[in-house]
């Protein structure tokens, strides 16, 4: 898995690539938690880029929201592919974490807030 980001007002703007699984899901956290800050107030995770994802990877979006959110932030996703979608249609996430159609779109919500 490949990431990059991008800081922009306390918001960290998070884009994986690849597939977010098993076998990928260390790196995204470990690279998060570099990237993390005590003023990191949103997170957006743009994920375009991600073909695939299985329950370890939910998990971690799952974790990255309760820890945003614990400290009175907001996690939002952004550019879900329609494969990655259904899966967080089937698990529920959808009904827990805000998905934007747009990077702009999510950051302007979340700064908004």
């Amino acid at each position: 898995m490949k990431l990059s980001f991008k800081s922009s007002n306390n918001n960290l703007v998070v884009r994986p690539y690849g597939e977010f699984d098993l076998h990928t899901v260390d790196i995204f956290k470990e690279k998060l938690e570099q990237k993390l800050t005590e003023d990191t107030k949103g997170i957006i995770l743009n994920l375009d880029g991600i073909k695939f994802i299985d329950s370890s990877g939910l998990g971690a979006i799952i974790g990255t929201y309760k820890r945003i959110t614990k400290k009175g932030g907001v996690l939002a996703i952004a550019e879900v592919t329609p494969q990655v979608e259904r899966i967080f249609e089937l698990s529920g996430i959808l009904k827990i974490i805000k998905v934007y159609p747009s990077e702009a779109e999510a950051l302007d919500n979340i700064v908004g807030r």
